[in-house]
């Protein structure tokens, strides 16, 4: 979907349309941007920025308040016309999945007839729009699907998929972040041709265990199937720094932001987790993990930031640099429909997990 939360509030509200707007947290909140339309957009505004960050680089900024609720109703819209197609449907989020459509429920040979088929019914039944990339795999499929946003629709044909990924950037590859793409232009990595020529075990010996998966993907392969019946193990978000954080404050400030999108995607997906997991990598890439679990589940963004901060500071090695921070929570169960966020008294008696 395209600017899900922001589109779905300019849908609903006349007086949001053609201005930029942003939902999440307000600067006064110290919150972070959940969404952006694309008029915010072109002030440089995305999700995950300091909602102090977008008022300065928009400061006539429309801040508007998420609404979950509706956001799951138009959720399951799109996923009911999805399942019109297909029964091989994993979800990533509210607003995006994979869909496998070799065998369809329409006898429709031609997955682009059915990807703009299922666009024009989003359209007509929603109101919105959305975008989509159609190819023989997980990998090519999620990165043609924001080739042509928004309300597009890009295809990467069989034959074409090597010599697509030969010419990409690998800061665009899937799955490579911003610091694992510094890491590969210092090895003289650029694009997919570079990467191409570097041997598995290499890879592997630079990068670990995910040196196997930039081996496959180098050459267009991803043999991950469409998983309908995925089991979420956890909720989390984790952000890659450059340069690296060298204060409490900004340990602090970066913490937060990353605790709002934990906060949003536990709403989203409408579950709460006992454990709450803090993961720092140091700018030598020393990297640690430290947990704190409790009876009752955590589901409250404030939660999620205090605790988060508790483990920070408890644990965290001042005299280092970070290059990444990251939280998830673990343990989840769902939440019955008629609970209501609350603040949680948080028992701060942390106990690591090694």
């Amino acid at each position: 979907m395209d600017a899900f939360f922001a589109s779905v509030e300019q849908r609903d509200e006349p007086a949001y349309r053609g201005k930029p707007i942003v939902v999440g947290g307000t600067p006064e909140q110290r919150g972070a941007v959940a969404a952006a339309s694309y008029e915010a957009r072109k002030f440089g505004i995305h999700s995950a920025l300091p909602a102090r960050i977008a008022r300065q680089r928009c400061p006539h900024v429309i801040f508007v308040k998420p609404r979950f609720e509706v956001y799951r109703e138009v959720s399951q819209q799109v996923r009911a016309i999805f399942a019109r197609y297909t029964e091989l449907i994993e979800p990533l989020s509210l607003d995006e999945a994979y869909l496998d459509v070799t065998q369809n429920l329409v006898g429709e040979r031609s997955a682009i007839a059915i990807a703009q088929a299922i666009r024009h019914e989003i359209r007509h039944e929603t109101q919105l729009t959305a975008s989509a990339g159609v190819s023989i795999n997980k990998f090519l499929a999620k990165i043609a699907s924001g080739m042509n946003k928004p309300d597009g629709l890009y295809v990467i044909r069989p034959e074409q998929a090597a010599a697509f990924v030969e010419t990409l950037p690998v800061d665009k590859f899937h799955g490579i972040g911003q610091v694992t793409a510094t890491k590969m232009h210092q090895l003289g990595i650029h694009t997919g041709v570079d990467l191409k020529q570097w041997p598995e075990t290499d890879l592997v010996q630079k990068f670990g265990k995910v040196g196997r998966f930039y081996y496959r993907v180098a050459r267009g392969e991803d043999h991950r199937p469409v998983n309908p019946n995925r089991i979420r193990k956890s909720i989390g978000a984790e952000k890659s720094f450059s340069p690296d954080l060298e204060t409490r404050s900004q340990m602090t400030t970066a913490l937060n932001n990353i605790a709002q999108r934990v906060g949003q995607r536990v709403q989203e997906q409408h579950r709460g987790g006992h454990t709450l997991t803090l993961k720092v990598k140091y700018s030598n890439y020393r990297q640690v993990t430290r947990s704190h679990t409790q009876p009752q589940p955590i589901r409250a963004t404030d939660d999620i930031m205090t605790l988060g901060q508790a483990l920070l500071h408890e644990h965290i090695d001042s005299q280092e640099r970070i290059r990444l921070l990251g939280l998830a929570l673990s343990n989840l169960e769902p939440l019955p429909s008629e609970v209501q966020y609350v603040q949680l008294a948080l028992d701060l008696n942390l106990v690591q997990t090694y």
